[in-house]
Formats: C-alpha cells, structure tokens, sequence
C-alpha cells in the first residue's frame, strides 16, 4: 500500500484514523457515525407559532377618523420577523373585511409577504356556533366556515380552526343531542375542506367540548382525516388537564398553547417541560401556537408577555429534546 498517498490527502488521513479508532474501541458504523456528529443537533419535529389573538386588544384598535386598523396582521407579521418567530395564526377575525372574506388580491399581498419574511401561516380561524338549536345560526357557520377554507386555501394556510358553540340553555343534560347537530355541521365543513385541502381544526374551547372524552366522542363520530383538535391546553375543565391532553394528542393537529392550563384566571403556570414531555411522547409533529391571554387584575402586553411565554417554552423544548439545561 502506498502510504504517501493516504497522508497527503487529509480527509482520508482523518477518515483512516477515525476508522481505526473504532475498530480499536470496538464500535459500530453506527456509533462511529453518532461520534463524529456528537453535539449536532436534529431537526425539531415541532416549530413554534403564535396565535394571533395574543394581540387581540391592538389588533381591533380603530383609528376614529377613518375606522381603519391601528395595528394590522401586515404589522404583526414584521414583529413576528423581528422576533425570529417562524409561524403565524392570523384569526380571521383581524382581518378588516371580517365576516367576510377579503378580496384575492388583499390575501395574495397577505401570503406574499409572510413568504418574503421567511414566515409560515400555519393556520386561521373564524366565529361560530354549531350547538345553537336554531338551525339557522348553525348554517350561518357552516356558510362562514366555507368561505374561509376557500380564503384559507388561497393564503397557504392548512387548517381553519372552528367552535363547537356554547352549551344551549335548557340543554345542560342533554349533550348527546347538541352533538348530533356539531357533528353534522363539522362533517359538512370537512367534505368542503378536503375540495381545497384544508383540515377543519376543532377547539375545545371549555364550551360543549370540556373533557379529552367529549372530545374524542366527536372526533370518532366524524371519523374523517380532514377533521382533528386544535388542541387548547387551557381549556380543559378538568382536576387534571395534562392527563387530557394526552389523552387526546393522537388527535390533535395544531394547537393553543395557554400560559396556564387551569384556564384564564388561574395564576398557576403551565409546566412547559411537563408539556412538552407529553408532546414528545405523543409523537406530535407540526406547529405550536403559542396564546397568551389577559389576566384580570394584572398589566397586560403581549409586546413582551409573547416573547418571554416563547423563551420559556423554547428552553423546555431544548430539555426534553436535547437534553439541554
């Protein structure tokens, strides 16, 4: 063998010693591969994102000369990038035309420039009822849901988040039949959202939906793969809400990760770790949104509240996936 020619070419220099470093230590070609990329990281399968209704207070702020937005989803979106905030919720009740769909062109200009900051819209979402009794307002929705998967599809957003609806006065023992009607209505949604390939998204919002099981019941009902849970962390209305949101993981296909999951008034944190322990576990891939909420009693500005909420669960991510302190 011509040694000169192995060591004057350094890469095969380095590539012999390391080979011959594990054939003396008796590694594998797996673990030999592992060492050399030691300290790389992999690519989360979670991506951060931000609910645009942590700014709903700004958000519907109008100018009283020209009732025009003060602060725009197109404002947003440049804070988002100036904040290395790689995914974007924008309600679609912040935008200005809202119930109605804005014009093509206002959504081309919206998608364009969310691309040109680097920025994903991983998601929307509008106002409805489906457990009202009157049939009418449940048409309404399904009519707004329509129109929006259609505006959703247009601006690249995958899934158009939707309300199961309050529970109905004098229906309080009657759950079974309120989601009969929800399930119809969802089903409807679903049919049109698979025309454009847009997944209807779910809340369970604390309304008809409190528990992983009522949940699930109506998940299993619907039984279509254009159908999950946006699953809202804050709004299980139970002893235990963690052991809800594992319970229900396999389903969920985006998120509201709530800054604390006994609800609104709650000053007990969310365990970031412990959330994203379940996550981990329940092999969730996709986006995270992230929905800081106002407390009564307290200051409230999402200016800063959003980025601290991102850093704390951003640490969290690192522990439980990197094993990073």
């Amino acid at each position: 063998m011509n040694t000169h020619l192995i060591v004057t070419n350094r890469k095969n220099f380095f590539g012999l010693v390391l080979l011959l470093v594990c054939i003396a230590g008796n590694f594998n070609a797996t673990q030999c591969i592992a060492q050399k990329k030691k300290g790389e990281k992999q690519k989360l399968p979670i991506t951060l994102s931000l609910n645009a209704f942590s700014f709903n207070d700004t958000l519907m702020v109008r100018d009283t000369r020209n009732n025009q937005q003060v602060f725009t989803l197109f404002n947003l979106l440049d804070w988002c990038a100036a904040q290395n905030i790689k995914a974007l919720d924008p309600t679609a009740y912040y935008f200005p035309t809202y119930p109605e769909v804005p014009s093509d062109e206002y959504l081309k200009k919206f998608k364009d420039r969310a691309a040109e900051l680097g920025i994903v819209i991983s998601g929307t979402g509008i106002r409805n009822n489906f457990a009202s009794p009157d049939p009418k307002v449940r048409a309404e929705g399904v009519e707004r849901a329509k129109k929006w998967i259609v505006a959703a599809s247009k601006m690249g957003a995958p899934i158009v988040r939707v309300f199961a609806g309050e529970i109905p006065k004098g229906y309080e023992n009657r759950w079974n039949e309120v989601a009969g009607w929800m399930i119809e209505c969802f089903k409807e949604c679903a049919a049109y959202g698979e025309k454009y390939g847009v997944k209807i998204g779910i809340q369970n919002h604390g309304d008809m939906l409190q528990t992983a099981e009522q949940c699930m019941y109506v998940l299993d009902k619907i039984n279509s793969k254009w159908v999950g849970l946006i699953l809202d962390t804050g709004s299980f209305k139970t002893e235990d809400p963690y052991k809800d949101i594992e319970a229900v993981i396999s389903y969920a296909i985006n998120w509201q990760v709530k800054t604390s999951v006994f609800g609104l008034e709650s000053e007990i944190p969310t365990d970031y770790k412990r959330l994203v322990t379940i996550i981990k576990k329940g092999g969730y891939k996709g986006y995270l949104p992230v929905e800081t909420l106002r407390v009564k009693g307290k200051p409230y500005n999402p200016f800063t509240l959003v980025p601290a909420m991102l850093t704390e669960l951003s640490t969290a991510i690192n522990e439980v996936y990197y094993n990073e302190k």
